[in-house]
């Protein structure tokens, strides 16, 4: 198997060149190319889970149902695809952009540095997850409103990024 590559971007968003994915989170993470991923179930339920306990990053935190690095030249549905069926072992429907323009930066705990223009977007699946074990620890259907209460009352119980999005995403009225 070939190793995953990320898009190293410059602040505009043009294409900088490519690095492997498994050197790019560091304490010195340059900017590139990511997406988040919020999932929604047929009744309105929103997908929600916790990292493994053996992710780099902000590992054991509950987060939106994926996020990803689409690969150099890869569409971004596409690449929502894969990574949903390779974490999730879910095939999605009604992919559509919520945040295209979402960037951030976070530094973790340990002190790697998350870097990333990372538009968001909404799924929506079927059937319930079957995670991948080495991604995903537990995952839950929850009532959106309900989530949202739950992360605004414990921030630091969640990722960063899914904080900021929900932030984002209440300031469009979503």
């Amino acid at each position: 198997m070939s190793e995953e590559l990320v898009q190293l971007v410059a602040e505009d968003g043009t294409p900088l060149g490519t690095a492997p994915k498994a050197t790019v989170h560091s304490e010195h993470t340059p900017l590139h190319l990511a997406f988040s991923c919020h999932v929604y179930g047929p009744d309105g339920r929103v997908l929600v889970t916790r990292r493994a306990l053996s992710k780099k990053t902000w590992p054991g935190v509950w987060s939106n149902a994926f996020c990803g690095h689409p690969t150099p030249g890869e569409a971004f549905d596409d690449a929502i695809r894969r990574r949903a069926e390779q974490e999730l072992g879910l095939s999605l429907t009604s992919i559509e952009p919520v945040l295209p323009d979402f960037r951030y930066r976070a530094v973790d705990a340990s002190g790697i540095v998350e870097f990333e223009i990372c538009p968001v977007f909404r799924a929506v699946a079927d059937g319930d997850p079957n995670p991948n074990p080495e991604e995903v620890s537990e995952w839950a259907w929850s009532d959106p409103g309900e989530f949202r209460g739950a992360v605004a009352a414990a921030p630091y119980a969640f990722s960063p990024w899914l904080v900021m999005q929900l932030d984002a995403l209440a300031a469009q009225g979503r």
